[in-house]
């Protein structure tokens, strides 16, 4: 068994886990709301490329140029018009909203799409990989996902303790109230948030479509894995957010080459293990 193999592919698929746990936690940290539809609008995102290629014939990752402001629009249309209306003390009404979205969206990708599996057509590109060290070979399009990944964890970690509308995300997560008193609108700050969440799922989305198949009921997989992401990192903590993906690809790919019946499990048994030694977290968000 070559360990340090199955610890760099853990750690390239926990590239993919971030970009899932990314959008969540954002808008979880900004509105204290829990997107149980968030894993099937990564899965819109996917079916969305592929339909744009079918009819247009285009490169797949060319598809994040349309996807990527789409998906940012549909998620402050939907913040706006539908999600602010159920936030407040009670987190009930958010989780109910969402449920019912995911409900609708995979009924709806299921009457349009079937039920069958579908990938993007990338081609050699998520095959192609580079030799390091004997019995060590990393893959290039799951390298480069990582890389995005850290990437936009960065950019938005910039965005958002050194610009001024960051701030202001920061500051109307902190308390909404009183950030209506000095005239900053809360509701479009939810939604520029909600904005960049989805943004984020939808490049996922593409991402993820071009590496593994994927089907109408593929979301709620993506959310769980993404939640436990969250929770293993720290909540609050977008680094932790990555580092969590990796410890959860990481535990994956043990299981695995352990049996390939229990990756997910493992994946699971890793999360719960990581809860009960640290509840917060191995990386959470320091106050101040």
């Amino acid at each position: 068994m070559n360990w340090l193999d199955i610890i760099v592919q853990g750690i390239l698929v926990g590239g993919f886990y971030a970009l899932f746990a990314t959008g969540l936690s954002l808008m979880f940290g900004v509105m204290r709301l829990v997107n149980l539809a968030h894993g099937d609008f990564i899965v819109l995102a996917a079916f969305a490329a592929l339909a744009i290629i079918q009819h247009f014939g285009i490169n797949p990752l060319a598809c994040l140029i349309l996807i990527i402001p789409l998906m940012a629009v549909l998620g402050y249309l939907l913040q706006r018009l539908l999600l602010n209306r159920t936030l407040g003390k009670d987190v009930l009404p958010p989780l109910l909203v969402t449920f019912g979205l995911s409900i609708v969206i995979q009924n709806a990708l299921l009457l349009t799409f079937s039920a069958d599996s579908q990938k993007l057509p990338l081609g050699n590109l998520t095959t192609e990989s580079v030799s390091l060290l004997p019995g060590l070979n990393i893959g290039l399009y799951p390298l480069a996902v990582l890389i995005i990944a850290a990437a936009v964890i960065g950019t938005l970690q910039i965005f958002l303790y050194k610009t001024p509308l960051g701030a202001a995300i920061r500051a109307t997560s902190d308390d909404s109230t009183t950030i209506r008193l000095m005239g900053i609108d809360n509701r479009h700050i939810f939604g520029l948030a909600t904005a960049l969440a989805f943004a984020v799922a939808g490049l996922a989305g593409v991402l993820m479509g071009g590496y593994t198949n994927f089907s109408p009921a593929s979301g709620p997989q993506n959310l769980l894995f993404g939640f436990e992401a969250i929770i293993i990192g720290g909540l609050g903590n977008l680094w932790g957010t990555l580092l969590g993906g990796m410890v959860l690809g990481v535990a994956q790919a043990i299981g695995a080459e352990i049996n390939p019946g229990y990756q997910v499990l493992a994946g699971h048994i890793a999360f719960l293990a990581i809860l009960l030694a640290a509840p917060r977290g191995l990386f959470p968000r320091m106050a101040g």
